[in-house]
């Protein structure tokens, strides 16, 4: 299938809904929403929200979370970010700020209320969406992820197997989860992987 940017991505490319919220950060900052989706694609990665380093790049995932990202993935940085086979699409398309303490702020909900329904119809069917964190689980897999937490969420893994996959955070910040659950590397990591190479070579 021939991929393709929608209309509505030029949409969002101008968005300063939240530009009053931003001003009143840490951080008073612009807007900067990063738009990194096509029609068409097989892999669609729902995260959370940009983080200082993607705001200022412009780039989904170019900081040390998306290193570890692509591990898990098994993936190149040239293959992940192939815009034809693989898009981003966060809870926020904006980096949130920080909050007085310098910790990240939530991905504000006005974003995925004013855009995320339209953004998921422009994408069309994927064959594997990889779904990251509480506030993309919590919306892509319902209600009861979010009151059972990230962990409970990503250990049921195989219930939404092989379309959906639910992860943590890849950031530093969840050593400790890595190190409490071994089942994670081991026997997740590479499922995810041959189901991402599978996919990406355009296998059933």
């Amino acid at each position: 299938m021939t991929t393709h940017e929608p209309q509505i991505a030029n949409r969002i490319r101008i968005c300063r809904l939240c530009a009053a919220e931003f001003a009143q950060t840490a951080t008073h900052h612009e807007p900067r929403p990063i738009v990194w989706f096509r029609s068409g694609v097989r892999i669609l990665i729902v995260g959370q929200a940009p983080g200082l380093r993607v705001h200022e790049s412009g780039v989904p995932f170019d900081d040390r979370s998306g290193d570890r990202l692509r591990d898990w993935m098994g993936l190149s940085r040239e293959e992940f970010y192939d815009r034809d086979r693989v898009s981003v699409v966060p809870m926020a398309f904006c980096f949130p700020g920080y909050d007085a303490k310098g910790s990240d702020l939530p991905p504000p909900p006005r974003c995925a209320q004013a855009w995320r329904a339209d953004v998921l119809k422009a994408i069309g069917h994927v064959v594997l969406t990889i779904v990251i964190g509480g506030y993309a689980q919590g919306w892509h897999l319902g209600q009861a992820t979010r009151e059972a937490g990230v962990t409970a969420t990503v250990a049921n893994w195989r219930q939404w197997w092989p379309d959906v996959l639910p992860l943590p955070h890849p950031s530093w910040r969840n050593n400790a989860f890595l190190r409490r659950n071994s089942w994670f590397e081991a026997e997740l990591i590479p499922a995810l992987r041959s189901r991402v190479r599978a996919v990406m070579d355009h296998s059933p």
